[in-house]
């Protein structure tokens, strides 16, 4: 197997930029020259193994961070963009992408931007008549869009929040449960904790001093409102600070972002960073056994497993997908190199679509991706009731799953063959950039490659791809 050369030219311009020094004296220290080094910077060369061993010793660099997933990330979302229709010449090559991913990572989320921009513009025109009639009517990238990339380009992980909820774990007392520990502290701040029937999930009436939970949720996500609120009220400070950093551009934004960390510090608090990355290890991700021993649903420790990216104490890189039952992913996130599709549905050969037919079942699934990777994937329904007979219940599935080479550390992955190539699905990001010639479950045709249309021919699909 051939190894792949590690360039990081930007890592290493930024990591200069931080120590503030300069080419010649990173080098010195480093022990390369001065041409050697501006190589790497402009990844005309490779990391050599000797660079990164000066990374770790003279700076104390976690060189894990060289690989962190950003320049992949970037690609996928290029790729997808350019396979917009709007875009009607040649697709630039992969390795121009890959380019400028790694030389002008800057350029490339600015060209994303102006993408997302356009389609904004585009969906916008449909109601052009309304929005002529409004004094406040003006183009505004999308709230939602917006946090969901600060999310994913932080790699799920946000470490001054994570560690603040740690340290309220550890303060915690032994014989009080996580929801226990919450109701004291607030009642030390004359904040009254109430169940009622009927109720919104989580309401706290800041006049009366009141927190009214439902009584019908599920008991961890009664404890995770709880957590969640207690951030709210206690976090303050450290949410607006982190809000600030992030420079959203429009207060919708800053709002959902501010919920965002609100639930990551819930989600942390509940299953604190080195207590759970311990636990993950000794059960080898067992999701079940692990909901039990911190009192969290399957959900919520899925998608805790794939934050657990701390600097030099790094669990295994996961990607954790919620989908709704029209395939629509309403949840995302990946330390992997795995991206999914940021507009439409995902793969429908992904074993993640078929866990809505067996409920309550574990589905497990080798991959194997257009560009070689391979993974092992972990699915499963968390349908979601609303409580009572007349409720509706909300119907999702969770997808989990890490590339093949973390399989042994995985208990799903068990008696599985993974040394065969026959066992892999060939899954994909979306139709559009799916480079596969003869996928059964092809919707639209890959906008990089050119058609062939034979009126006496039908196979699979009614063209052929070249």
């Amino acid at each position: 197997m051939a190894i792949q050369k590690l360039y990081a030219g930007a890592k290493l311009r930024e990591l200069r930029g931080r120590l503030s020094l300069t080419q010649k004296a990173f080098a010195e220290k480093l022990g390369v020259s001065l041409p050697y080094l501006n190589q790497m910077e402009n990844n005309n060369r490779p990391v050599s193994t000797g660079v990164v061993l000066g990374l770790a010793q003279e700076f104390g660099f976690d060189v894990t961070e060289l690989q962190s997933g950003d320049e992949a990330r970037l690609v996928s979302d290029m790729r997808e963009a350019l396979a917009d229709p709007v875009f009607t010449g040649p697709a630039p090559a992969l390795a121009d992408l890959r380019l400028a991913a790694s030389n002008a990572p800057a350029i490339a989320r600015a060209f994303l931007d102006l993408h997302a921009a356009y389609r904004q513009t585009h969906e916008r025109l449909a109601s052009l008549d309304e929005a002529l009639g409004r004094e406040d009517a003006r183009l505004q990238p999308s709230p939602w869009e917006e946090v969901r990339d600060f999310f994913h380009y932080c790699d799920n992980y946000i470490d001054a929040v994570d560690r603040s909820a740690e340290r309220f774990a550890s303060k915690c007392k032994l014989d009080e449960t996580r929801a226990e520990a919450v109701t004291r502290i607030l009642a030390e701040r004359q904040i009254t904790v109430v169940r009622a029937e009927n109720a919104a999930l989580r309401h706290y009436d800041a006049a009366s001093k009141t927190l009214t939970i439902s009584h019908q949720s599920h008991p961890a996500t009664q404890t995770f409102q709880l957590l969640m609120q207690l951030a709210l009220i206690t976090q303050a400070d450290l949410l607006e600070a982190t809000l600030d950093l992030a420079r959203f551009q429009s207060e919708e934004a800053r709002g959902i972002a501010k919920v965002g960390l609100a639930n990551y510090f819930a989600g942390a608090a509940l299953m604190p960073y080195g207590e759970f990355i311990t636990a993950a290890k000794e059960t080898r991700h067992d999701l079940e056994r692990l909901s039990s021993r911190f009192g969290a649903s399957i959900e919520q420790v899925a998608h805790r497993l794939s934050t657990l990216q701390r600097p030099g104490n790094k669990g295994i890189p996961f990607f954790f997908v919620r989908v709704d039952q029209a395939g629509t992913i309403t949840k995302r996130h990946s330390a992997t190199t795995l991206q999914f599709a940021r507009y439409g549905g995902a793969c429908p050969l992904w074993n993640v679509h078929q866990a809505f037919e067996l409920p309550g079942q574990f589905l497990r699934q080798l991959a194997e991706t257009p560009d070689g990777v391979r993974y092992f994937c972990l699915a499963r329904d968390v349908s979601k009731s609303g409580g009572a007979y007349d409720a509706p219940t909300r119907r999702y599935a969770i997808g989990l799953g890490c590339e093949i080479k973390h399989a042994d550390a995985i208990i799903y992955a068990d008696h599985m063959e993974t040394g065969m190539a026959e066992a892999y699905v060939p899954i994909g990001v979306s139709c559009r950039i799916c480079e596969r010639k003869n996928c059964h479950q092809r919707s639209v045709p890959p906008l990089e490659r050119q058609l062939r249309v034979d009126p006496n021919i039908r196979d699979v699909l009614p063209y052929q791809v070249d």
